[in-house]
């Protein structure tokens, strides 16, 4: 029950402030100047901007190092940019969460948020919450409403901190949060979503969080203070030109397989850059010492995506089709084969397959309109 506890506190700091900030090389972290002169680090009088706390870069990985809780060291890699959206997943050992988050005059706010998000789909234009990261002017005293009745202040300038990677002059940023408000995203996160709670103990979840924004480097601390203790996670290393590499098992037909219904799996680890299609990255892999031909050579994934309604829609072109030459058992193997490795690949198991945006049929094979086929997941 205590690792039950200290997981789900954690997982509500990730959800409610698990924006970071990028690099983009702009700083010697390791130099350990402090410039003393109060004026936000910049040698003059003028302010800092978000843009310049809140950078944006492709293919870099920022690593951190955590204390307090097992969940507290986590990294970050883009999987999307553009203009002034980003797409950045977060993975701290316990789960994956993908946020949305635009850079805006004046302010960083992030759009959308998902955990338990293990696929790759572009969801730039996603809006589900609205939430305050960073606010101009960055200076002292600059406040703003966060979570209900929850407060969100800047309530340091040229704040020194030291972490793995260095030492920084930061803008330090408090977060304050109402205890009902506190235990009420701890539930959702548990799943819990009818659980009665008492002043008493929603007093325990509540805290504060002060994180630490460094010029041309984004976040480089956050610190979550409850009445448990205090979670520590802390820059320790920026790796640039980075890829995110996923495991992604793929499904062929078995040809030894007497009933037509044994598959056989290849694990394939699969590189991805920032702003890299993921559906002609699978379809490479797909094809790529292929045991047994499911997307034949000149088959084409034109779409892959999750819909509203809950279903994995993929369409491929008509060669995939016109190209198998395969009799009914087979064919038969070849649907389902890419049926596990799509819902497997997304954790769904109803898949909407299309040819050319119609109905897929053959000489054997009839799939009538809304007819999905169903994925084996592991």
């Amino acid at each position: 029950m205590k690792r039950i506890k200290i997981f789900g506190i954690w997982m509500v700091v990730l959800l409610l402030f698990l924006a970071v900030g990028c690099s983009n090389g702009g700083t010697d972290p390791g130099n350990g100047d402090d410039n003393g002169d109060g004026n936000n680090g910049n040698g003059d009088d003028v302010l800092l901007t978000v843009e310049e706390l809140f950078s944006m870069e492709n293919d870099v990985r920022y690593v951190y190092e955590g204390s307090g809780n097992e969940y507290a060291s986590f990294y970050t890699v883009v999987d999307y940019l553009e203009g002034n959206k980003i797409q950045r997943r977060t993975d701290n050992g316990g789960t994956q969460t993908v946020e949305v988050i635009q850079v805006d005059t004046g302010v960083v706010e992030r759009l959308y948020r998902k955990g338990e998000v293990y696929f790759r789909e572009n969801l730039l234009k996603k809006t589900d919450v609205r939430e305050v990261l960073l606010m101009e002017p960055i200076e002292v005293g600059t406040q703003w409403t966060v979570s209900g009745d929850g407060t969100r202040t800047i309530t340091g300038i040229d704040v020194e901190v030291e972490t793995p990677l260095g030492i920084f002059d930061t803008v330090e940023v408090t977060t304050e949060f109402q205890q009902q408000d506190a235990y009420s995203m701890f539930s959702l996160v548990q799943g819990n979503y009818d659980t009665a709670i008492t002043e008493d103990a929603a007093a325990e979840y509540s805290g504060v969080i002060k994180e630490y924004y460094a010029k041309d480097i984004g976040l480089v601390k956050r610190a979550y203070v409850m009445a448990e203790g205090e979670v520590v996670s802390e820059l320790k290393e920026i790796i640039e030109d980075d890829k995110l590499v996923q495991s992604v098992i793929f499904y062929y037909p078995d040809q030894s397989s007497q009933d037509y219904d044994e598959y056989q799996q290849v694990v394939k680890e699969v590189s991805f850059a920032t702003n890299q299609v993921t559906r002609t990255t699978l379809e490479e892999a797909y094809k790529e010492d292929a045991p047994f031909t499911v997307l034949t050579e000149n088959t084409t994934i034109n779409h892959l995506y999750l819909n509203d309604d809950g279903m994995v829609y993929i369409d491929v072109s008509k060669a995939f089709v016109d190209e198998m030459n395969l009799g009914a058992g087979y064919e038969s193997m070849v649907l389902q084969a890419l049926a596990n490795t799509i819902g497997n690949y997304y954790g769904l198991e109803r898949i909407l397959l299309t040819v050319d945006n119609g109905l897929y049929e053959s000489g054997h094979i009839v799939l009538q309109q809304g007819e999905y086929l169903e994925a084996d997941l592991e």
